[in-house]
């Protein structure tokens, strides 16, 4: 399932690419090694763009369009986070009008066709994004969703030492966010059979190995966490995320808050709240079942074992969550917070929950 260094250059170096267009962070191209393949490539044009922003924003996703349009290349690679080969999926199907952003406001961008193929090499183990038929662009700090499946990139390569040389915060923040992937598709009102198979994997193969892979990295447990965070990916693929995620991108885009961290602040909160709900289940599935599947998994007999638990894994990863210790004034911030949460992924979650339920639920 996963690749080596020599399986990408042989891809990149097929004859029938001439030029080839690379979307990269300049910090993880350099020090995961990725640059290094480009020493090695012959006879191709390559254009190389360094994204700047932390989050994908629709000015910089402009200007990728129009490089990448201006290039024309034969393929193009996203070799990144999943801020990278989300601009990546997005900019390689969105063209640029002059209503782009009334567009992406309004969910109503009209997609047709990609612009050329489209191969996603992930330098961190937390997205899924290589697999995953959604990508997400910032709105003046409103985060809002495409989906459709020609986001899909057509091929991705995961190449475990990529992912050795990421910061700790990185790989914890990313780590984290595959097994809030994966336990949100598990009781997602969308979840089906297919959707449980990929999140159980994930779960099976993070919590026995997320912990070593941000204290001491190596090449067995960056391939576990990479190998995780696909099948969460392709879970949430189907499934989608539920109410911790939905709650996280105004935590993002006001205190920049890394992605996986933002979804870890109030996830215990959240699982406890549907919990406490089952009678109010809006799934299809029995939802005390799908809650008792889940404690197994984490060797742990209640909830109050499970919240323990996730609270032991944010812990050991120096997930802080809280607020007053991250400079989050809830009193100052709490409308933009609410203005901020992603009403598409709110809904998926297995319980109805109403703002009043997540201004108690991120107060307290």
């Amino acid at each position: 399932m996963t690749s080596s260094l020599e399986d990408v250059l042989a891809y990149i170096d097929d004859k029938n690419f001439k030029k080839v267009f690379v979307l990269c962070g300049k910090k993880s191209f350099i020090n995961s090694g990725a640059k290094n393949l480009f020493k090695k490539i012959k006879n191709k044009e390559v254009r190389i763009y360094y994204k700047k922003s932390e989050i994908p924003v629709l000015e910089e996703l402009k200007k990728i369009i129009e490089e990448l349009r201006n290039f024309k290349p034969d393929l193009f690679l996203a070799i990144g986070g999943g801020a990278v080969i989300d601009y990546a999926k997005i900019a390689n199907v969105v063209d640029l009008r002059s209503n782009l952003s009334e567009l992406i406001i309004n969910y109503q961008y009209p997609f047709d066709k990609k612009f050329t193929k489209l191969a996603a090499i992930p330098t961190t183990a937390g997205s899924g994004a290589e697999v995953t038929s959604n990508a997400v662009i910032y709105v003046e700090g409103i985060k809002y969703s495409f989906e459709s499946e020609l986001l899909v990139p057509d091929l991705y390569f995961l190449v475990p030492e990529f992912l050795i040389s990421a910061p700790n915060k990185i790989k914890a923040s990313s780590g984290f966010d595959a097994i809030a992937q994966a336990l949100e598709s598990l009781v997602s009102k969308r979840s089906n059979n297919e959707s449980l198979e990929y999140a159980s994997k994930s779960l099976k193969i993070s919590i026995s190995n997320f912990i070593s892979f941000v204290d001491n990295p190596n090449m067995t447990n960056a391939t576990e966490m990479s190998i995780a965070a696909n099948f969460a990916g392709k879970a949430i693929s189907i499934s989608k995320t539920t109410a911790p995620h939905a709650t996280s991108y105004p935590f993002t885009s006001l205190f920049n808050i890394s992605h996986g961290h933002a979804v870890s602040l109030f996830f215990e909160k959240f699982f406890k709240f549907n919990y406490e709900n089952l009678d109010k289940s809006e799934t299809s599935f029995d939802l005390k079942k799908r809650f008792e599947f889940i404690f197994s998994i984490f060797q742990v007999k209640d909830i109050d074992g499970f919240i323990s638990k996730i609270s032991s894994i944010k812990k050991s990863a120096n997930l802080e969550d809280n607020l007053t210790k991250l400079n989050i004034d809830m009193n100052k911030s709490s409308k933009d917070i609410l203005n901020g949460i992603n009403l598409l992924r709110l809904g998926n979650n297995p319980i109805k929950i109403t703002e009043k339920d997540i201004i108690k639920i991120i107060s307290n």
